[in-house]
């Protein structure tokens, strides 16, 4: 199970490397961004859109734990996805906007978490009905759903010619010490 220690270190790293990856994405064109290139989201602009439709859809279940945390009710303002593959924006920029209020949501969520609410069970619903999982292994999901579809979007901008440097948890987690 992890640790709130460990779900900090995680959003930390998340808004990090959504910067990271949202800045190697600028320095393409926007017709290079939104070109079909056989991803499962097709563009790199489609993959981008997908990582935020997924993060909404969590948040937004998220947002019915029993502890009721102050930093999800900012959710109440940002309409939820018709699917995965909502498109919030064509524009890297007005994306990237929407990009870090979510990041700032999941930082300022994650600061609230506690060991205890990690422990609890969610309940939600999904397209196949409703669901009770852990909530702390949902909140890992939220995390490695980000770095698996970074990873793809890093994988289109390499072949695009753009380098975005280490993108590994490793340098994230401190010494020990």
């Amino acid at each position: 199970m992890p640790t709130r220690n460990d779900i900090v270190l995680l959003a930390t790293y998340n808004a990090a490397m959504n910067t990271k990856l949202y800045a190697a994405a600028a320095t393409l064109p926007k017709d290079a961004l939104s070109a079909d290139r056989g991803a499962f989201f097709g563009s790199i602009i489609g993959t981008l859109n997908h990582i935020v439709a997924g993060d909404t859809i969590w948040l937004r279940r998220f947002m019915g734990h029993p502890s009721n945390f102050s930093a999800l009710q900012a959710m109440r303002d940002i309409p939820p996805p018709v699917g995965l593959a909502h498109i919030y924006s064509d524009d890297l920029d007005t994306l990237l906007a929407h990009r870090q209020r979510l990041d700032a949501i999941i930082e300022a969520f994650a600061a609230e978490v506690t060991d205890s609410n990690l422990a609890q069970p969610l309940t939600y619903r999904n397209s196949r009905g409703e669901c009770r999982k852990h909530f702390g292994s949902l909140l890992l999901h939220l995390f490695n759903h980000q770095t698996h579809h970074r990873g793809q979007a890093t994988t289109l901008l390499s072949q695009s010619g753009v380098d975005v440097g280490v993108t590994d948890l490793l340098e994230w987690i401190p010494e020990h010490g």
